[in-house]
């Protein structure tokens, strides 16, 4: 497994980590696992994709914000604990907030899932959880937070 090559063959780059908004962190190690706060599709502090799904973001759309969530969790875990610690992937929590008969999440969430498994191959499978929210900060279309099984010194 070399997530960069596999990047640089899928013609991405991680963008740069955003700041936490709040009293938390990024990135919480506990034990062998690494939890990753929510990402939203931020790429280089530039907000996108900001609306509901199913009205001002299309899922074609959504799939591409949840694909730059995952680069967000990728680059998070990267910048503080490096990918050659991964043990795999465990489990992302998606969120989304859409228009009333919008019902495409799980499309949505293929962009972060798809990405997970190109990138970290098989350490990249996971199970995963898909919630519809009424807001999002900052009137984002979609979020992402992750959980990973990382190697401990």
């Amino acid at each position: 497994m070399n997530p960069k090559e596999n990047l640089k063959e899928l013609k991405l780059k991680l963008p740069e980590t955003s700041t936490p908004g709040g009293s938390y962190v990024s990135v919480n190690v506990r034990g062998n696992i690494a939890y990753i706060a929510i990402q939203f599709p931020i790429l280089n502090e530039e907000y996108l994709y900001q609306g509901r799904l199913g009205n001002e973001i299309s899922t074609e759309q959504g799939y591409k914000a949840m694909q730059l969530c995952a680069l967000n969790v990728l680059a998070q875990v990267e910048n503080k604990i490096g990918f050659d610690k991964i043990v795999g992937l465990n489990h992302i929590d998606a969120y989304f907030q859409s228009g009333a008969n919008w019902d495409d999440s799980p499309i949505v969430v293929n962009g972060a899932s798809d990405l997970f498994v190109k990138v970290l191959e098989e350490k990249g499978k996971h199970s995963r959880a898909i919630f519809g929210v009424e807001k999002l900060p900052r009137n984002f279309s979609v979020g992402l937070t992750a959980t990973f099984t990382i190697m401990v010194e």
